[in-house]
């Protein structure tokens, strides 16, 4: 008996083992099975890149030819080329890399050569006080850029021994306000480095030319494009392709209306291919297209593995676009929208109108910029209670008593910013006595003259111009005011040389009472 409950036993043990494992393993099936059903990770299809050298040798050649031959002669693409001193060619690159950003070419080339010419060295640059950068900096916008420079030439003065960085890493690293792309720039145009540069341009032609249509800012999207950059970028003229780069998309592969029949890299381009295939398909001469075309270029209109692919066109394709299908941008945020109670102050000194100006904090928007009295509006207020509030401001701020109905309300500006879209409601007053009390925030009073050279912002230019144009219209309303007087006055006269002599009214000749007057006739005629 014990011999067989030892027997059961271990049977039982040894079913209760098997049914373990089948319980093991039907768990691990179990989890196989659900990792099969996650959805995979999309990985990026080798359609999108360059993998033949033939192909990048052809790209490199064609496009530098075209370069050659197409390329603007801008000022500080003068000194790269001809600048033997390293330090002043990286400056000098490096100054127009950052005035370029945001900014067209045909703004930036004025500011460019004044700037150059006040501040040819990163030494003269660092000597200089912020106010002298935004003054000089004033109007071209995005004005933290200027305050940069200046941040990064006082660096190198102080910390590199003057010596701007040599490498692109070093410029990332070292330079405020220098970028993966501004890096790129600067080390291959000034120092030869051999690296890629994507800026808008560029983005749009490689999205183009690999048929990348997934959103251009994302993560995935912008590592593609750093690649394909860095594999494309000539090994001895890599300053020259990255600007070539640059060039083909601001005058061929342009945002609207390309010009694709004027492309260099044409036969290189998948969208055009694409847009070439789907006409001819259309109009059914499909293998005459195909006759022509490189054989070079993979006969393939798609990416094969489209739909699972993340730098794929993730929207149907749009036929009216053709190549500018490509890049697919984000969707804008809007911008914040704000309201901002400005005002006029002005006195008279001897024979010189001057105005009022505050400068701004030294961070933030438009830091360290002259300013006229202003105040946010949190709410919607009527404009007798936006008198007040600037009348209360204004009394606080120059110890003065004002008489509320001295503002006069002159009118609205709109100017927008990057991320804000800001409304100044513009008022206007005149004082004379006020005290000369220092305040937490700078003041300076200037004349028109000199408001026009100061570190002023454009949203203030709108604003003066405003002013000034309300003021000419006042002084023509008070021109007509008086004219009527004059108009009566004159008419007197004229009725008086019209009259007898005596006064009286003329007296008609007999025959006159007898013929129609040509105000009848003219009505008569048109009766009938």
């Amino acid at each position: 008996m014990s011999r067989l409950r030892s027997a059961m036993q271990r049977g039982k043990s040894v079913v209760l083992e098997n049914t373990e494992v089948i319980k093991s393993s039907n768990t691990k099936k179990s989890k196989a099975t659900v990792k099969e059903e996650e959805p995979s990770v999309l990985e990026s299809s080798s359609y999108h890149f360059f993998n033949d050298p033939s192909e990048i040798s052809a790209y490199r050649s064609q496009l530098l030819h075209w370069y050659d031959h197409n390329k603007r002669d801008l000022p500080w693409r003068t000194v790269a080329m001809t600048e033997p001193d390293v330090n002043i060619r990286t400056y000098a690159v490096w100054v127009s890399e950052i005035m370029l950003q945001q900014t067209q070419v045909a703004t930036v080339i004025d500011y460019y050569n004044r700037w150059m010419k006040r501040w040819p060295t990163v030494e003269k640059l660092a000597a200089a006080t912020l106010e002298e950068v935004n003054q000089m900096w004033a109007g071209l916008g995005y004005y933290s850029r200027g305050r940069r420079l200046h941040e990064g030439a006082k660096k190198v003065v102080s910390e590199l021994d003057g010596q701007m960085p040599r490498t692109t890493e070093g410029l990332l690293k070292l330079l405020p306000g220098v970028g993966r792309y501004t890096a790129g720039a600067i080390g291959s145009i000034a120092l030869g480095q051999v690296t890629g540069a994507v800026d808008g341009n560029v983005i749009r032609v490689l999205c183009r030319v690999r048929a990348i249509g997934a959103e251009s800012t994302g993560p995935s999207v912008t590592e593609a494009l750093w690649k394909i950059a860095d594999t494309l970028v000539d090994l001895e003229r890599p300053g020259d392709f990255n600007q070539a780069m640059m060039e083909l998309g601001a005058k061929v592969c342009t945002p609207k209306s390309p010009l694709c029949s004027q492309c260099p890299i044409q036969t290189n381009c998948h969208a055009f291919r694409k847009v070439s295939i789907k006409q001819e398909k259309d109009s059914k001469t499909l293998q005459k297209l195909t006759s022509k075309l490189n054989t070079s270029v993979p006969d393939i209109e798609n990416c094969l593995t489209a739909g699972s692919c993340n730098l794929c066109l993730s929207e149907d394709w749009d036929s009216q676009l053709g190549v500018q299908n490509y890049p697919r941008k984000p969707v804008k945020k809007p911008s914040r929208v704000e309201k901002t109670l400005t005002c006029i102050v002005q006195r008279q000194k001897g024979e010189e109108t001057e105005y009022l100006l505050t400068q701004r904090p030294s961070k933030g928007l438009l830091a360290g910029m002259w300013e006229l009295p202003s105040m946010i509006l949190d709410a919607e207020l009527s404009e007798n209670k936006q008198r007040g509030l600037l009348c209360t401001m204004m009394q606080r701020f120059l110890e003065t008593s004002l008489d509320r109905d001295s503002f006069q309300f002159v009118g609205e500006v709109v100017h927008i910013f990057s991320h804000i879209h800001q409304t100044y409601i513009v008022f206007s007053v005149c004082v004379s006595d006020c005290s000369e009390r220092e305040q937490e925030q700078k003041t300076c009073w200037l004349t028109k003259s000199d408001l026009q050279g100061a570190a002023v912002s454009t949203g203030l230019k709108k604003i003066m111009k405003l002013y000034e144009s309300s003021t000419k219209v006042n002084s023509r309303d008070i021109k007509r005011k008086l004219t009527p007087g004059k108009e009566k006055q004159s008419n007197k006269i004229k009725k008086f040389k019209d009259g007898a002599i005596n006064g009286g009214p003329k007296q008609l000749r007999l025959s006159q009472f007898f013929s129609t007057s040509k105000t009848e006739a003219k009505i008569d005629t048109q009766n009938t």
